[in-house]
């Protein structure tokens, strides 16, 4: 029997084909560049000490324990081969992301730092060579207790990294792509998964934080937020749909050029769209009731999207009988028919936004 947590977590989407085949579209054309270069270990670990690579906020931690940490700072100073890491170069920043490799990069810092940390919030302990061989040179040896000629072979050692960057178009989304291809752990990354990952930034804190908001647990069914990040998916849609200049499908990347261009917005920026987010959320449950978008088997995104918008603009202006003008909504059959088939289509998008704008607010 699973518990009330385990119950709370998972977020029920209504499973619609054209949804699905948007999330698996094939990427769009990019010119990018992959180029090999050798690092030292003692370049890697000042570049991080300079915070030069970064490691972004990913799903899955640091999971390495402390003897598979050790074999592999034994491989650098035995002169064994160590597979390469994938590293992207942000083109604003010129900072390295980590796309693959957490696992080697983490061990080979914390032990020049002396400290095996598994996790962030909790002191390391003494990082010592553990899990060799008793005869091993290296057994139980601490950095700092290395002979200077092996402190200085494992500062020279030489880690191979690829190196990623985008060429054309000149916006880092790309970066997307290669995390859904390429994310460590053998399992596959959620879109706004990826997304947090990719644009890690105070958008991205500010989509975690609204997703507490009481009001938005209430349109969403689940009291506690989706493991996968899909409510983050639902609000980031909402925002970005307000705006439909430039529209194309998949939408997916519409999202991800939307998240990316807005990364770093300003306080009063965000400020703006909390303040609309929580006041939407609030008229939706009060006049629509909780859980709206839940119209056959799980919460609809595309009624989300549309009905959210609609609302979204008409604050000030509720008719009495929105209740009715939603259900009439919801039998019409053009609406019918743009939120259950070809639901990312420019032509789906847009004309279940303008019926819902009407029917809602203008009949």
């Amino acid at each position: 029997m699973p518990s009330d947590t385990q119950q709370d977590v998972g977020l029920e989407i209504e499973r619609l084909e054209s949804e699905d085949r948007d999330r698996e579209s094939t990427p769009p054309n990019y010119q990018i560049a992959t180029y090999p270069a050798d690092f030292t270990l003692e370049v890697l670990h000042q570049k991080w000490r300079a915070g030069d690579i970064e490691i972004p906020d990913f799903q899955r931690k640091y999971v390495w324990k402390q003897s598979q940490a050790s074999r592999l700072i034994e491989s650098f100073l035995m002169g064994l081969p160590v597979p390469a890491v994938f590293l992207y170069s942000e083109r604003k920043s010129q900072k390295y992301l980590v796309i693959d490799g957490q696992q080697r990069l983490r061990s080979i810092f914390d032990y020049f730092d002396g400290l095996y940390r598994p996790t962030k919030d909790k002191p390391g302990t003494e990082f010592r060579l553990r899990g060799l061989n008793e005869e091993s040179p290296f057994y139980e040896r601490a950095f700092e207790t290395l002979y200077e000629e092996d402190q200085r072979r494992l500062k020279n050692a030489v880690l191979r990294a690829f190196v990623v960057q985008q060429l054309d178009p000149k916006d880092d989304t790309s970066m997307y792509h290669i995390f859904e291809r390429l994310n460590t752990g053998g399992t596959f990354l959620a879109n706004q998964e990826i997304r947090n990952c990719v644009y890690h930034g105070s958008f991205s804190d500010f989509l975690k934080e609204i997703n507490e908001l009481q009001q938005w647990r209430k349109i969403a069914g689940k009291p506690r937020p989706d493991v996968r990040a899909r409510d983050i998916e639902l609000i980031l849609r909402f925002l970005a749909t307000r705006d439909l200049t430039g529209y194309k499908e998949p939408m997916k990347d519409f999202l991800s050029r939307f998240m990316q261009k807005h990364r770093h917005d300003t306080d009063e920026r965000l400020e703006q769209c909390r303040t609309l987010f929580k006041q939407t959320c609030e008229s939706v449950v009060v006049h629509l009731g909780e859980k709206p978008f839940h119209i056959r088997q799980g919460l609809n995104a595309a009624v989300f999207d549309s009905v959210m918008r609609a609302f979204s603009s008409h604050l000030d202006n509720i008719p009495n009988d929105i209740r009715k003008r939603f259900d009439r909504l919801n039998q019409d059959g053009e609406f019918q028919k743009s939120t259950q088939g070809g639901t990312t289509k420019i032509s789906a998008v847009t004309g279940r936004m303008q019926k819902a704008k009407a029917v809602l607010f203008e009949d």
